[in-house]
């Protein structure tokens, strides 16, 4: 029922309408694309290994959007040297949706080809701004002496 892919020099572990956060692939969203680096796979009876990968084995995405991660700040510090340095970037990242697992020897349910919501033009509803009430100053009581 899952499979384990590498892809940019990391592991995943990919099931039926799994969605997945991999480094930068070449494509457009709507694209199709194959994995051929199937490194473990199992269909919850039988297993197959491979070394390193397992022969003839696919898996099968379709690319749901190109985007960029979340902003990864770098500072660099030398106390008492008046040295300090502050960079960041972006890391390119792309959005996939597995359609089918094919592994000789195994047999994985068919995924439903229903058509895949689009997470690209999902946009966040933003709602109005909501104006905050003015409160009271509250006075301080002086105590008469």
């Amino acid at each position: 029922m899952f499979a384990v892919i590498s892809s940019g020099g990391k592991q995943y572990k990919v099931s039926g309408d799994t969605v997945l956060t991999v480094n930068k692939i070449a494509g457009e969203g709507g694209e199709q694309i194959t994995i051929d680096e199937v490194l473990f796979a199992s269909d919850g009876k039988d297993l197959s290994l491979g070394s390193p990968n397992i022969k003839d084995a696919k898996v099968k995405f379709e690319i749901i959007k190109q985007d960029r991660d979340r902003k990864i700040l770098v500072f660099k510090k030398q106390r008492r040297k008046n040295f300090r340095r502050k960079n960041g970037h972006k890391q390119d990242i792309t959005f996939l949706k597995v359609l089918d697992i094919e592994v000789p020897g195994l047999t994985f349910p068919k995924v439903k080809a229903e058509k895949i919501e689009k997470v690209a033009k999902v946009e966040e509803v933003v709602e109005a701004p909501v104006k905050k009430k003015a409160v009271k100053k509250k006075t301080a009581a002086k105590a008469k002496e």
